[in-house]
């Protein structure tokens, strides 16, 4: 199996491999960020360049370096390769291009958009983003169109990454929805007369890194980072029917798929799962969604508030059984 050192890091990985892929097998402290590709998706990758990396050894055979940044995501490991992903400074001034490009025609609404607290481009923008723009024309804008009864499309907020296309490819028989037209004119956008109303057509909101596409059902009902998600299922004949409940108070706000440490769906879910059963007694309540400790959502985190409790009286149990040693 090839060998590949990225930011000083040594990994062994199979055949196929792609830099991005290994990065992940490393850690999050070494993967570069990634707004296109999907690794649940059969294609995916190659759109956005925000996963670049600098490829300072092409192989052991071929140690000569790549010159210019490469898409991690569609560039296969080779034996003795090395990649400098955090550890090149010119490679994070890149990125920080793309990003600037990324944000170019984005509106910038993240005060009225329900995607805040949970949008991969806002984690972008802050971590490898520039704090001002030289952009000083009209941003692009768009005819609002109704594609659906559950699927909200704000398209001046799309970045293009096709993710929602090839779920839908990948998902249903009979897509009706895609990238229309070129250049930057170029939306995402259904055929004449057609909404997008498939078993499956909601994954394609979970699958959006910005707020582009969004739940009819949740707009405007709360902050992702005043509810509480936890992990729930039910018999479904058409799904795995695992999701994530988002609870405020006793109310279900909204169902979701579960997502991993990428933000990617472990499990797609049917739309009767997603939008129909929004009580609690649907559902066989399995515990707190774990919620990695850099989002916001974990701030008010009712997970975090049990662990600290748990550990309190643990403390409190040793200290008096200390006491009563010393007796």
């Amino acid at each position: 199996m090839p060998k590949v050192t990225i930011d000083g890091i040594e990994i062994e990985v199979p055949k196929g491999t792609t830099i991005l892929q290994a990065a992940r097998m490393i850690g999050k402290h070494v993967a570069p960020p990634a707004m296109c590709y999907y690794s649940k998706l059969k294609v995916s990758g190659g759109y956005c360049r925000t996963c670049i990396v600098r490829v300072t050894k092409g192989s052991a055979a071929n140690p000569t370096p790549m010159p210019k940044p490469v898409a991690s995501c569609r560039t296969e490991v080779m034996d003795g390769m090395e990649v400098a992903n955090y550890t090149s400074e010119q490679n994070l001034i890149d990125r920080k291009g793309v990003v600037e490009f990324l944000l170019l025609n984005h509106p910038l609404d993240c005060p009225v958009c329900d995607q805040a607290g949970e949008c991969h481009l806002q984690d972008l923008s802050y971590e490898n983003g520039s704090a001002n723009t030289r952009y000083d024309f009209d941003r692009r804008s768009f005819e609002k169109i109704d594609i659906g009864p559950y699927v909200q499309l704000h398209m001046t907020r799309c970045i293009l990454c096709f993710r929602c296309v090839n779920t839908a490819n990948q998902l249903t028989e009979k897509r009706v929805h895609g990238v229309m037209n070129r250049g930057d004119v170029s939306e995402i956008s259904t055929y004449i007369t057609k909404s997008i109303d498939n078993e499956f057509s909601g994954n394609i909101i979970d699958v959006c890194p910005v707020g582009a596409l969004t739940d009819k059902t949740f707009r405007f009902k709360s902050r992702v980072w005043f509810t509480k998600p936890v992990d729930a299922n039910r018999e479904c004949k058409k799904c795995a029917g695992k999701v994530r409940l988002w609870f405020k108070g006793e109310d279900v706000l909204r169902v979701t798929g579960r997502k991993d440490q990428w933000g990617e769906v472990t499990d797609w879910i049917c739309n009767d799962c997603r939008f129909e059963h929004k009580r609690y007694s649907d559902w066989n309540i399995e515990g707190p969604s774990h919620i990695d400790h850099h989002s916001v959502i974990s701030q008010n985190h009712y997970e975090l508030a049990k662990l600290k409790l748990d550990t309190g009286k643990q403390l409190k149990e040793l200290k008096s059984k200390k006491q009563v040693d010393k007796k």
